[in-house]
């Protein structure tokens, strides 16, 4: 076994949560190690509605301080990143036989007013006959409102906080499970498993548990917590259809159960609709056939075209990890976070429970405001209104024959040497959505040029 790697704190957990802690701690000056059993944003980061969102529903639920840290957040990852993240405005039609209309124009005053908005324009009134927003809707609407959210492709912005951590110093380890783990004399020492069973051993002061859905789950099988908290596991699913309109908004549409449902522009070609609120016992996600027919049917109670079920071109789940609470229903579960510091025989563990796509810098900041005293970190609170770095593939002179249509060689090959894709599924479906374009054929041949480059 060769020599320890020695740093400052390992992150377990390469989804959004774990990707944002490591690239702010290293960003202040600290030896970072980040660690993911599979690819970067694999699970629940690369399986959100996309959304940049203050979360108009949980003011319903009476969370205004949540909904008021994500307007925030909301405004400073627009403002900063416009490279991964749009503004987005949304359409709430509305229906006579539920929330009256005098309670959304409430709700989205509150949401204009609980914090400053420096990117995204204020709400307003539609007549939807005199507006191109009403053509993909059921005649039967004729007024809504508008608003405005934020739009971004949640495995790209996963991506580009792993590389900025990786530019500040941190060593990024994808395919690496970290199977056990302990104190010793002040330090944790881990093991990490690659795929082919090398092992690599991690020496650090502090341990970050980010596993996200697995975050009890890792307290329990690798550090041995006789008793690890207790998460929710809510599994929310997603149906990707053939595009219904044309112009660049979404909607908000309400459900009778009292949830709602997104139906958005989704990768110029297609529409995305989602999502659900399945209570789980397992982390594994997988859309279920009563899910995928349960957002069929809300759909086509708003479109003018029905949504069938062979009119689904993929569909998608992920677990979110609810913080749990008394909430008898998973849909009133708040989505906001928690971080818990502990002295493990005075080496600090941070575990991260829940969290939201929105609120990941802020939650990575406060993280790090707990670690960087205790490690005597360098620099301070940094990322309020810092970028991510833009590593989208461009086309050049030298990128080689198509290996499938529209994907030439040196786009596989960027991908593969600057954003850690080792395999076909992680360039189709997480460094680009291909996977919607290509055929079963044309996939088959980018995951060989994948095993070609590893046995090579």
């Amino acid at each position: 076994m060769d020599e320890a790697i020695v740093g400052d704190v390992l992150v377990v957990g390469g989804g959004v949560n774990g990707a944002g802690i490591a690239r702010d701690l290293a960003g202040r000056g600290l030896r970072v190690v980040l660690a993911e059993r599979d690819d970067l944003a694999s699970h629940t980061s690369s399986a959100s509605s996309k959304l940049i969102h203050g979360g108009l529903r949980y003011l319903e639920q009476g969370d205004f301080a949540l909904v008021r840290k994500s307007l925030i957040e909301r405004e400073r990852l627009l403002a900063a990143n416009p490279h991964l993240m749009q503004p987005l405005r949304l359409i709430l039609p509305h229906d006579r036989g539920q929330r009256p209309l005098w309670l959304l124009r409430l709700g989205l005053f509150l949401y204009d007013h609980l914090a400053p908005r420096h990117v995204s324009a204020g709400s307003g009134a539609v007549r939807l006959a005199d507006s191109e927003w009403g053509a993909p809707l059921q005649p039967r609407f004729t007024q809504a409102l508008a608003y405005s959210d934020g739009w971004a492709d949640d495995a790209r912005l996963v991506l580009a906080c792993a590389q900025d951590a990786a530019a500040r110093g941190a060593i990024v380890l994808t395919r690496h499970a970290c199977v056990h783990a302990e104190v010793r004399e002040g330090r944790w020492l881990a093991q990490l498993q690659g795929r082919d069973g090398s092992t690599v051993r991690v020496r650090a002061r502090a341990l970050v548990n980010a596993a996200g859905p697995w975050a009890s789950a890792f307290l329990r099988d690798v550090l041995h917590h006789p008793r690890p908290p207790r998460l929710r596991l809510v599994q929310g699913t997603h149906l990707v259809i053939a595009r219904r309109w044309t112009h660049a908004a979404g909607y908000l549409l309400q459900n009778p159960d009292g949830r709602v449902l997104f139906a958005l522009p989704f990768q110029g070609e297609f529409t995305l609709l989602g999502t659900t609120d399945q209570e789980v016992s397992e982390p594994q996600a997988g859309p279920s056939e009563a899910e995928i027919e349960y957002l069929c049917t809300q759909a086509s109670r708003w479109l003018r075209e029905p949504v069938t079920r062979e009119q689904v071109l993929h569909s998608f789940a992920g677990v979110r990890p609810l913080v749990a609470d008394e909430a008898s229903e998973a849909k009133r579960v708040t989505r906001d976070y928690q971080l818990d510091l502990v002295l493990a025989d005075g080496a600090p563990r941070l575990d991260v429970w829940g969290g939201k796509l929105t609120t990941f810098r802020l939650l990575a900041e406060q993280a790090a405001d707990r670690l960087g005293p205790l490690l005597g970190a360098p620099r301070g609170a940094w990322t309020a209104d810092a970028p991510l770095p833009d590593s989208h593939w461009r086309p050049g002179p030298d990128d080689g024959p198509d290996v499938a249509p529209g994907v030439p060689e040196g786009w596989l090959r960027h991908c593969r040497n600057h954003e850690w894709a080792t395999n076909g599924e992680d360039f189709l479906w997480r460094r680009s959505k291909m996977g919607l374009r290509l055929d079963a054929t044309q996939q088959a041949a980018v995951a060989a040029w994948f095993e070609r480059q590893a046995a090579a």
